[in-house]
């Protein structure tokens, strides 16, 4: 694609292109395209591919590697790092293209890809090396797969998801908005989305006090000396939004609940006997995201997160530990979610002191326990070196959509370091005084990311106990409409989220309403259904339910939204 961009655009200044899940991107410098310009690319890249019959790697110093790119100012910047840490620098060419590249490439391209395989799919901005204080450079996505088939079946799934975006249906069913007086990144919850968050909320506090949760409020700003004492701001700082000086103390929005629960639990003394001890928050939290990173509500500056804390002792934690899976598989199945992975994320050694607390025989002891555990319970885990955190292994959480896209929505993480830092103790069963360990755990993660899945999975069409809309009652016609508006009272009265769609319009017109807007049951009244106290009752999911009593349809509703079916 480079080779092509740059015979095409002979001004166009190669960057950086690297492979990313299910294709590649590239990005360069002086080069103005649209979307409309990608056929004629396209078509140059497949003249070229026939002539390309291999790679030829040539390692070069890095005086050569400079006068090549002299006019690359981008280039240029990477042979300098290169140069600078003593690595190797290589150039691949392939018929008159030469870059700069570590390799890895197919042997013969011109008879290995597949020429239909393959194509173009957008341009976008990107700023160099992802800083928004960098220029901006035009980056072109282009899709990859080994056979034809397969590229159809990515696009057909990109097709739907186009469907299920949840910016456009979050706009269409009104749940959130974005203003750029409030700031990018900072959602602003509409009264139906608004809905979404207080029921995920309800489930939560149900969930973790049937568990032995206790909950805590914690403030949005703390001293930076309790995050320094934390660790948090050495590893952290540049997701956390710039210091606000007051009273000759630096103060910072508040990015993780951690550090505000290790100070809950220091409050008070505790024993053996109190362990474990589990404090949980739904906890606004603000990271400063690159604006080049935003998105919707997957990518944010403000997260409300499901949040938690569990100090045990060692001999506590796989029971633990356990139960916060168990509780991860309890809301899959809630949701209908049938494909999951826990990603366990392990330290990497050379990285001590550095990127990790440098305890090496705690790391091996806590990594050890994470496996064990994971193995007994049988639970689908892949595990990954070198992205834990910084003072314990994690878990990710990896869920599927019903159209098979693949979300990071939450941590399980354990901390054998912080704990110690803040002083936290309890007295053991021989009176000595022994340092917990703690789960940081968020099985529903943040409610923007969570609900920007959820409306994806559910395509909008949220299940009855979520729906920001349960009912919506119709009239007939306006002779009609004193009898809908009883059964709106007695609807709302038995607490079900209840509309009434009035008779200004033809009743066709509204019912089209009523289903692009996704609301899972309603209520047609006209003059049988006067005359018998009762309604025309359809389902989203299932049709026509018949003629049926407001009462009836009222304990029908008030049943399904209790079991949350």
């Amino acid at each position: 694609m480079a080779a092509a961009v740059v015979e095409l655009y002979s001004e166009a200044k190669p960057t950086i292109g690297p492979t990313i899940e299910n294709g590649f991107y590239y990005d360069f410098d002086d080069l103005s395209i649209t979307k409309g310009d990608l056929a004629k690319i396209e078509e140059k890249m497949r003249e070229l591919l026939k002539r390309w019959a291999e790679f030829t790697k040539k390692e070069v110093s890095a005086e050569e590697a400079s006068e090549h790119f002299k006019n690359n100012p981008y280039k240029l910047e990477l042979i300098n790092e290169l140069a600078k840490e003593n690595q190797k620098i290589t150039f691949y060419t392939s018929g008159e293209f030469t870059d700069l590249c570590r390799g890895g490439h197919a042997e013969n391209p011109s008879k290995e890809i597949a020429k239909d395989s393959w194509k173009l799919s957008t341009v976008a901005g990107a700023y160099w090396r992802g800083d928004e204080k960098n220029k901006q450079l035009t980056r072109i996505y282009g899709i990859a797969f080994h056979t034809k088939k397969a590229l159809e079946e990515y696009e057909a799934l990109m097709k739907e998801s186009e469907k299920r975006d949840h910016r456009k249906l979050g706009k269409e069913l009104g749940l959130f908005t974005f203003d750029d007086d409030v700031g990018p990144g900072l959602p602003l919850w509409l009264p139906k989305g608004a809905i979404l968050i207080e029921e995920l909320e309800k489930l939560a506090k149900e969930t973790e006090n049937r568990a032995g949760y206790e909950r805590v409020r914690t403030p949005h700003i703390a001293k930076e000396s309790m995050y320094l004492r934390s660790g948090h701001l050495p590893y952290y700082e540049d997701t956390m939004f710039p210091p606000m000086e007051y009273e000759g103390e630096k103060y910072y929005l508040k990015a993780m609940n951690c550090p505000h629960h290790h100070k809950i639990y220091a409050a008070s003394g505790h024993s053996y006997r109190d362990l474990p001890v589990r404090l949980a928050e739904y906890g606004t939290v603000y990271r400063h995201e690159k604006s080049g990173e935003l998105f919707g509500l997957m990518r944010v500056r403000m997260l409300s997160m499901n949040d938690a804390h569990i100090y045990c002792s060692e001999d506590q934690f796989a029971d633990e530990f356990r139960a916060v899976n168990d509780m991860y598989l309890y809301y899959f199945k809630l949701f209908g979610i049938e494909k999951y992975q826990m990603r366990f994320s392990t330290h990497g050694p050379k990285k001590l002191g550095e990127k990790y607390v440098d305890e090496p025989a705690l790391w091996k002891k806590t990594e050890d326990m994470v496996r064990q555990v994971l193995i007994e319970s049988k639970i689908p885990y892949v595990e990954v070196p070198n992205e834990a955190a910084f003072y314990g292994p994690k878990i990710d959480v990896e869920v599927w959509s019903a159209i098979g896209r693949e979300f990071t929505l939450a941590t399980n993480q354990v901390d054998f370091a912080v704990a110690r830092r803040f002083g936290l103790v309890y007295t053991a069963a021989s009176g000595e005084e022994e340092t917990p360990l703690i789960i940081h755990r968020a099985p529903l993660g943040t409610h923007e990311r969570f609900i920007g899945f959820l409306i994806e999975h559910y395509a909008g069409a949220f299940p009855l106990w979520l729906s920001p809309v349960q009912a919506v009652v119709l009239p007939v016609s306006e002779k009609h409409r004193e009898a809908a508006k009883t059964a709106l009272a007695e609807l709302r009265s038995a607490g079900i989220r209840a509309e009434l769609s009035d008779a200004t319009e033809s009743l066709g017109k509204r019912m089209r309403e009523v289903k692009l807007k996704k609301a899972p049951y309603w209520l047609v009244i006209g003059e049988k259904d006067v005359a018998a106290a009762a309604a025309t009752f359809e389902s989203r999911d299932r049709g026509p339910l018949g003629q049926v009593s407001i009462p009836e349809i009222s304990k029908t509703l008030s049943t399904e939204i209790t079991a949350r079916g």
